[in-house]
């Protein structure tokens, strides 16, 4: 894109309430595939190449602009205070917006715009030099959009769908909301907006026709997706504009190697980074910053979240991970759970059923089955019987458990934190571990095996009895 960063700005308009949300959270913060809505048109401006990005919050605007904050720190929050229209929001940014020469705005709840629909407007806006362009779209039912309406002398009027006499509503040419304006055109018409329409709001559409009344003036750039500029306003169109969003980012990944058996039931978010032959399985879910190396296999109806895996690694589905590093040729699952920074490294393997957080797995390491290991790090070619249990809680504080190297620990082994087992150590099965076990040694801890002889007819329990009882009840 031919433009210096410092000549060019971007406000997203996000301060609006989403009453058809029917949500206290504000529109843009509701989740699209895992993401908050106004996290695209972000990301779209940030890839087209636009460093200066401002945003306009008003409604719940503290938790705008918490995410903000967190999740963009070079984007400026301007307040609206009271919400007046998307003119009004325009007049509000005025004195950050007026040190650029060029000021592209756009809707906070358009999450489908692609940077490349952004880059190809500011381009041609620049080789035409108009005081103003905006992208339009046609749609066969136009109902509740605000019409393009093109003059036989050339001039151009964006009418409010409340607002559109009979004639104008048969228009099916729309309008995205997507504006770049020269500011100086801008500045002269901004504070010349009225209210005088069926909503009683300063619409920045009034700034279109102002500046369109000489032709030439405006340009106009017919985008031939028209999902990709619609809004999102209800629950309805979330769900909708999920299915094509996740469609669009499935492809591109199968375009650079995915193998996918099942593209519809498959979902991947956006910050997703997947390596050639990663292969996933029908109903699999992959979210947030997750990288999946090459030749790493994601298991049937497995939800990743954070998660890093290393090249052949495979996850057995179903299985839940989260906040998890995973190393080479690794083996995870069935029904295996990590999180809580979970680090599993390479050739290690965790079985069914075993529930893994805030811990280290060494190479080579085995949990096969049935286990909890919690703030706990086990070394390299150690094996972990089924049913092992670190107990890391002792009501107020968690403690950590250290198991060494080429361990053998035996099956319902419960190590008491904070405890530690030294190299080449081992437990009997059943043991409660309290204490440190040395390097080399065997701990056994648990209650001696006592018999009681005859111990049911002292009871006075005839065995013959107990079987004609039960066949009784039966």
């Amino acid at each position: 894109m031919n433009v210096e960063s410092a000549s060019l700005g971007v406000l997203i308009l996000a301060a609006g309430k989403g009453i058809r949300m029917h949500s206290d959270k504000p529109k843009v913060l509701q989740l699209l595939l895992e993401e908050p809505i106004v996290y695209y048109p972000l990301k779209a401006a940030s890839d087209a190449g636009i460093e200066n990005i401002a945003i306009l919050v008003g409604h719940r605007g503290d938790m705008v602009d918490a995410y903000i904050r967190k999740e963009w720190p070079g984007v400026q929050v301007i307040w609206q205070d009271e919400q007046l229209g998307t003119g009004h929001a325009v007049m509000v940014a005025e004195h950050w917006w007026e040190r650029f020469e060029h000021v592209l705005v756009v809707s906070g709840d358009v999450p489908l715009v692609r940077s490349s629909t952004l880059a190809d407007l500011v381009e041609k806006h620049l080789k035409l030099k108009p005081q103003c362009s905006f992208i339009s779209f046609l749609m066969d039912d136009p109902s509740g959009y605000g019409r393009v309406v093109r003059l036989a002398d050339g001039a151009v009027r964006i009418i409010e769908d409340k607002d559109a006499v009979e004639e104008e509503l048969l228009i099916q040419e729309i309008n995205s909301g997507v504006y770049l304006f020269e500011t100086g055109a801008l500045s002269a018409v901004i504070r010349k907006l009225g209210r005088n329409n069926a909503i009683g709001e300063y619409n920045l559409t009034d700034a279109i026709t102002m500046i369109g009344e000489t032709e030439g003036d405006v340009n106009i750039a017919i985008c031939e997706d028209q999902s990709e500029l619609l809004g999102v306003n209800t629950p309805n169109d979330l769900a909708a504009t999920a299915e094509v969003l996740n469609r669009r980012i499935v492809s591109k990944h199968m375009l650079n190697g995915l193998k996918c058996m099942d593209p519809r039931s498959t979902w991947i978010g956006p910050r997703v980074e997947l390596e050639p032959d990663v292969f996933i399985e029908p109903g699999a879910q992959i979210w947030g910053k997750s990288h999946v190396s090459c030749g790493a296999r994601v298991g049937v109806y497995s939800t990743l979240r954070n998660v890093n895996i290393g090249e052949g690694s495979i996850v057995y589905g179903p299985s839940v991970v989260s906040d998890t590093q995973i190393g080479r040729d690794v083996e995870i699952g069935p029904f295996a759970c990590m999180r809580g920074d979970a680090e599993i490294t390479d050739r290690a393997r965790v079985g069914r059923f075993v529930e893994i957080k805030h811990s280290v797995v060494g190479n080579d390491a085995r949990v096969p089955h049935l286990s909890y290991i919690g703030d706990a790090a086990i070394g390299e070619r150690t094996n972990i019987g089924a049913g092992t249990i670190t107990c890391n809680y002792d009501g107020e504080n968690k403690h950590r458990t250290s198991i060494g190297a080429g361990c053998f620990v035996g099956s319902d082994t419960m190590f008491v934190a904070p405890v530690s087992m030294g190299d080449d150590s081992s437990t009997a099965a059943g043991s409660i571990v309290t204490r440190d076990v040395p390097e080399g040694a065997i701990a056994i801890a648990r209650a001696r095996q006592i018999n009681i002889d005859n111990w049911r007819a002292r009871k006075g329990l005839n065995p013959k009895n107990a079987e004609k009882k039960d066949d009784e009840e039966n």
